[in-house]
């Protein structure tokens, strides 16, 4: 029997009614790597993978949802008492739905299928992806209509209080916020963003090194708790910082005795990153790529040695990077401890960079890595009718 062939038909095979279909983006961050969780600044981009959620209503107040790539179906009632926490993908819808619900909106029954082409595992945002299409058609269908601004916070909290993970905003916001062709500017403290402009001339391409060691979650909470302890250490001689953002490098440097070893490189790399976000701004502003570049690089080094997120295969795959012609920057993109690394690329070797990257990091490690040559994307919404159809 033949597969159907879009998400609309898929989700009239199993549920029998036609449904409404949402998507929302991946992201891949240019550089501001874990600033956003200490009110710093992050240049991320959506990119164009999504999820998608087909959605139909239902006439009680369940929520029936089924996903393939995910291996299975849930379903809660939205009447009875709150779910507790499974420790499986149905976390990231679920704890969405009770965050809306908590926030004053009455949601509809539905049920749902979710689909998603973004590669797990990667650092690309597949989870905040779930949990922006899940918010925008549970929203959509219910009647209600809040912000995007407020959709990325209900997003992060969800993420934060139901699914476990202390991330920041800069997922949520980003996968809502996108812009074709342009990275955002994000001031993670304002929630504001500028719009800057990735020139033709270059390409964003995606290094997916295809492994991811499991101490990722745990280890990000734990850094968080290390810029946590850094402020509140520092606060005792500077009155009313409220995060790493308001630390400048010579006020680190006056005062790290007062931190360990550890939470003094763990500072330093959020207070030095910001800096390089705010000077990759205004590189991109100029039209200067190489300078945007040195940023990447620099970013790099300091999650590797400073911030310790980095690992073998990403410090592997950003060195064959530099290998390369027409390379301006490399760097490890999201959480850590494995995923992707984000290359900025001259368009004219872009397929040569591609082609030989690979190469070289399946003859070092014996893996064979996914690459994606990207553009810019726009942010969430309701799926195009000719965009229905996901990857295979």
């Amino acid at each position: 029997m033949t597969e159907p062939s879009t998400i609309a038909d898929r989700f009239r095979a199993r549920f029998g009614a036609n449904p409404h279909v949402y998507r929302a983006p991946g992201r891949v961050n240019l550089i501001g790597e874990h600033t956003d969780y200490n009110d710093g600044f992050a240049m991320p981009a959506a990119i164009e993978f999504y999820c998608r959620v087909a959605i139909s209503p239902r006439k009680d107040r369940k929520l029936n949802i089924y996903s393939k790539e995910f291996s299975g179906a849930v379903e809660v009632d939205l009447s009875g008492a709150p779910p507790r926490p499974s420790k499986t993908w149905s976390d990231y819808p679920i704890g969405v739905a009770l965050q809306l619900e908590q926030a004053g909106f009455q949601l509809r029954g539905a049920n749902f299928l979710i689909e998603t082409e973004i590669p797990m595992g990667a650092g690309l945002s597949s989870s905040a992806a779930v949990e922006v299409a899940t918010a925008l058609a549970l929203a959509d269908q219910s009647g209600a209509s809040p912000s995007r601004l407020q959709l990325a916070q209900l997003c992060q909290k969800a993420e934060n209080e139901f699914v476990g993970a202390r991330v920041g905003i800069m997922d949520q916001f980003a996968s809502l916020h996108g812009q074709a062709d342009h990275a955002l500017m994000l001031d993670c403290r304002a929630l504001t963003f500028e719009s800057l402009l990735i020139p033709d001339s270059v390409k964003l391409v995606i290094c997916n090194t295809m492994v991811k060691h499991e101490l990722a979650s745990s280890e990000y909470n734990r850094r968080r708790a290390d810029c946590e302890e850094a402020v509140r250490r520092l606060a005792t001689v500077m009155p009313g910082i409220r995060a790493l953002r308001d630390v400048s490098l010579d006020q680190l440097e006056q005062h790290r005795h007062f931190l360990s070893d550890v939470t003094y490189k763990r500072a330093l790399h959020v207070v030095t990153e910001n800096a390089r976000v705010l000077d990759s701004a205004d590189a991109l502003r100029s039209g200067n790529i190489v300078r945007f570049g040195k940023r990447m690089a620099e970013s790099h080094h300091s999650l590797r040695d400073l911030y310790e997120v980095s690992c073998r295969e990403l410090d592997l795959m950003v060195d064959l990077a530099f290998q390369q012609k027409g390379i301006y920057g490399a760097r490890m993109t999201g959480g850590g401890f494995g995923g992707a690394t984000i290359n900025l690329v001259d368009a004219t070797y872009v397929a040569e960079f591609k082609e030989k990257i690979a190469k070289s990091y399946q003859k070092e490690t014996g893996l064979l890595p996914h690459i994606y040559i990207c553009r810019p994307a726009e942010g969430a919404g309701p799926a195009p009718s000719s965009a229905i159809s996901t990857r295979q």
